[in-house]
C-alpha cells in the first residue's frame, strides 16, 4: 500500500501546487473572483487529502489491519475527484449544475476520514514497530 497510495497522495500533492500556481498566475485574469475562489478551493481541499493519503501511506505498514485505511484512503482519491475536480470544473465552465456533485466529494470525504479515525482508534489494531 505504501507505493500505490504513496504515490497517489504525492501526485495530488504536486497537482495541487501546478493547479494553484495556474490559478494564481494563469487565470486570475480570466475568472472572476468568485469564481477564483471557488477554483482556490478545489486547490486547497486536493493538496488537503492528497497528504492525507501520502500519510495513510506511510501508516498502512504500522497497523496490522489495514484494510479500512485502504478504504478511507480511496474514498479521499474518490473525493478529490468528485469535490476538487468538480469545483475546477464549475469554476473554469461556470456550469453551475456542477456545483452539485461537490457535496458528493465531500460525503467521501467525511467517510474517508471516518474509516481511518475507527482504524486507528479501534483497539482491534496492534500497531508495529517501526525498526
Amino acid at each position: 500500500m505504501l507505493n500505490k497510495y504513496g504515490a497517489i497522495g504525492a501526485l495530488y500533492a504536486l497537482l495541487a501546487v501546478a493547479f494553484g500556481a495556474f490559478g494564481a498566475h494563469g487565470l486570475k485574469d480570466v475568472l472572476d473572483e468568485d469564481m477564483l475562489e471557488v477554483f482556490e478551493t478545489g486547490v486547497r481541499y486536493q493538496m488537503y487529502h492528497g497528504l492525507g493519503i501520502l500519510i495513510v501511506a506511510v501508516l498502512s505498514d504500522r497497523v496490522s489491519n489495514a484494510k479500512l485505511l485502504r478504504r478511507g484512503a480511496m474514498l479521499l482519491h474518490i473525493g478529490i475527484i468528485l469535490f476538487s475536480g468538480s469545483l475546477y470544473a464549475l469554476s473554469l465552465s461556470d456550469t453551475k449544475w456542477l456545483g452539485a456533485i461537490t457535496p458528493l466529494g465531500g460525503v467521501c470525504f467525511l467517510i474517508g476520514w471516518a474509516m481511518i479515525v475507527w482504524t486507528l482508534w479501534s483497539g482491534r489494531n496492534e500497531v508495529r514497530s517501526g525498526k
